[in-house]
């Protein structure tokens, strides 16, 4: 729960914005952006099929089909699919 917290504490005010709360899974570019903003600028990791691959993993274990991907939630998959146990 903790990381779930500081997950969600990351995502700021944009998780009271019902547009960018949820995360589109079907838009290249957003999931591109999560990439890049998310994966390699705030969790360090280094650029590479691997981040699509992971990616690509939790939007499928979260549920493809579901219309509701919160935010805070896929960025809390990423951090633990990726082993990251804490957040900067």
């Amino acid at each position: 729960m903790s990381l779930l917290k500081k997950v969600t504490i990351g995502c700021g005010p944009s998780i009271y914005s019902a547009d960018a709360s949820t995360v589109s899974a079907s838009d290249k570019s957003e999931l591109e952006t999560i990439k890049k903003r998310f994966l390699i600028g705030k969790l360090g990791l280094k650029d590479g099929p691997d981040l699509d691959k992971g990616l690509s993993d939790v939007i499928e274990q979260y549920g493809r089909s579901n219309p509701n991907k919160y935010r805070a939630v896929v960025y809390y998959l990423l951090a633990t699919y990726f082993s990251v146990l804490r957040l900067s």
